[in-house]
């Protein structure tokens, strides 16, 4: 019987969860996403160092001034390791925009507009890059315009079903809801050890969205992300994407068993749901009245910029050093 990772392609693309190149090209996914704390692990692994050195040497000639160097050696490293994936992957990468810019829709714009020039003047078409953004008011904003610019679109840190439909109706690319984190928060806040895989607050919270979307004729695609355990994985199965960290994807590969498929537009045609529209003062009341939405997307945006700080003063550190 084939492995349950072979057998999970069937019903969904999956997409590697890391910036790691050795882990990618073992697991064969379609696509691969990273992240500033994907990028911190990999950027002090020795084997990326002759990257590393060659990017920020490059930055330094691009940007000699010392107040400039350091912002273009960041987008220029983010540049390189989605470069480098984009070798190994038939499909598209995820760069994601610095998480300090997530209530700034101008500069979140002017971001992902110089991230896409960078990956156009390496020779590679914007259509095989996904800009991440946060999944705020602001961030949805810069998504609905960049789309319209030809500029496609990955709104992560997505955590509730008012975020989930404002990025439908702006017609983005593609949503990364956090089946994961909202699990932790449910289980800190039930005091519950475990959820059936079936009842997980996380796979409920993807399997509406995605039923939403297939009903009412949204194209944006829904990729399930940020997964606990193997179990959240199987009940997804269906989803347009998954994206999965190595470690889960090698206890797919060594698993053995069926996968059914669980999510399909046939059975989203038969849910009763009713079609919602949010403009900014519904989506923030909506938004707002979510607990763990509100909580878990402060956190995750305080962490990715954490890592980015850290990111900058390793790089700055290296960039003194050459």
């Amino acid at each position: 019987m084939s492995n349950l990772l072979n057998q999970l392609k069937q019903h969904s693309f999956i997409v590697a969860d890391t910036g790691d190149f050795e882990s990618i090209r073992k697991y064969q996914p379609r696509d691969s996403t990273t992240n500033p704390s994907l990028l911190l692990k990999a950027v002090e692994l020795p084997e990326y160092k002759d990257l590393v050195d060659k990017t920020l040497a490059d930055a330094k000639k691009e940007a000699p001034q010392a107040n400039k160097t350091l912002g273009v050696a960041m987008d220029k490293l983010g540049i390189a390791f989605g470069l480098e994936i984009l070798k190994i992957v038939p499909g598209r990468v995820s760069t994601e925009v610095d998480a300090r810019l997530s209530f700034d829709t101008e500069a979140t714009k002017d971001k992902a507009r110089s991230l896409i020039s960078r990956y156009e003047k390496a020779g590679m078409s914007r259509d095989r890059i996904l800009i991440k953004i946060a999944s705020t008011w602001e961030g949805i904003c810069a998504a609905k315009q960049l789309t319209r610019e030809g500029i496609h679109c990955n709104l992560t840190l997505l955590f509730s079903f008012p975020q989930a439909v404002a990025c439908a109706e702006a017609g983005v690319q593609l949503v990364s809801p956090f089946v994961g984190r909202i699990f932790d928060w449910y289980k800190k806040s039930s005091g519950r050890d475990s959820y059936p895989s079936a009842e997980d607050p996380g796979v409920l919270s993807v399997t509406e969205i995605y039923h939403y979307y297939k009903k009412f004729g949204h194209a944006t695609e829904v990729m399930g992300a940020s997964f606990r355990n193997i179990g959240e994985i199987l009940e997804l199965a269906g989803c347009d994407l998954l994206t999965i960290s190595p470690s889960l994807l090698e206890e797919l590969q060594k698993g053995t068993g069926s996968v059914p498929r669980k999510l399909s537009k046939e059975n989203s045609a038969q849910c009763k749901l009713n079609k919602v529209s949010y403009d900014e003062k519904s989506f923030r009341w909506s938004f707002n009245e979510n607990q763990m939405a509100t909580e878990k997307l402060s956190e995750g945006i305080r962490t990715f910029a954490a890592d980015t700080v850290k990111l900058e003063k390793i790089v700055t550190d290296r960039l003194q050093k050459s």
